[in-house]
C-alpha cells in the first residue's frame, strides 16, 4: 500500500464524509449527503475528489474471520539473516503467497517484519510455522505472540 504526501487540510464536511464512509461504505449518495448536511450532487463531487486525491483508496467489507473458520490469530516477528534488498524482496514475495498471512509490515527495531497470521487453530499455526515460514530463505529468528482479545480496531485514523 503506497503512502502519499499529505494534501491540503480537509474541511469539516470532508472529514464527516470520510467518517461516514468508514462506518458504512455502502451508503447511497443520498443517505451520505443527508448525514453530512449537503445535497447529493455536491456530496458526490466531494467523494470523487477524495478518491482522486487518494484520501479514499478503496472500498471493502470487514469480514468476520472466525465465522469463516479462521478464529485464531498470531502475531509473528521475523528477523532475517541479512537486511539486503534481495533478501527483503524474496521474503516479501514468499509471504505474499501465504494465504495465512493477512498483514505484513516491514519494521524498525530488533525484528525486520511483523506478520499477522489467521488460521483455524493451533495445529494449523504449527503447520504454517514449521512447514512454511521457517523454511523461507533468510529467516533467522521468529517470535510469536498470541493475542488474548482485541481491545480496539479502527480501519483508519481520521483525526
Amino acid at each position: 500500500m503506497a503512502t502519499s504526501v499529505a494534501n491540503a487540510p480537509l474541511d469539516q464536511i470532508d472529514q464527516s464524509i470520510l467518517r461516514e464512509l468508514q462506518n458504512d461504505a455502502r451508503l447511497s449518495h443520498q443517505d451520505l449527503s443527508e448525514r453530512v448536511g449537503l445535497s447529493p450532487s455536491p456530496c458526490a463531487r466531494r467523494v470523487r475528489r477524495l478518491e482522486a486525491e487518494g484520501y479514499i483508496v478503496g472500498y471493502n467489507a470487514r469480514i468476520d474471520e472466525a465465522k469463516l473458520g479462521f478464529g485464531f490469530s498470531v502475531f509473528i516477528s521475523v528477523r532475517l539473516d541479512q537486511q539486503i534488498d534481495d533478501r527483503l524482496n524474496t521474503f516479501e514475495k514468499q509471504v505474499g503467497l501465504c494465504p495465512e498471512v493477512v498483514d505484513c509490515w516491514l519494521m524498525t527495531g530488533s525484528f525486520d517484519y511483523l506478520l499477522r497470521v489467521s488460521v483455524r487453530d493451533m495445529a494449523e499455526f504449527e503447520q504454517f510455522l514449521t512447514g512454511r515460514l521457517t523454511k523461507l530463505p533468510g529467516v533467522a529468528l521468529i517470535e510469536s505472540s498470541i493475542p488474548i482479545r482485541r481491545v480496539k480496531c479502527l480501519p483508519s485514523r481520521l483525526a
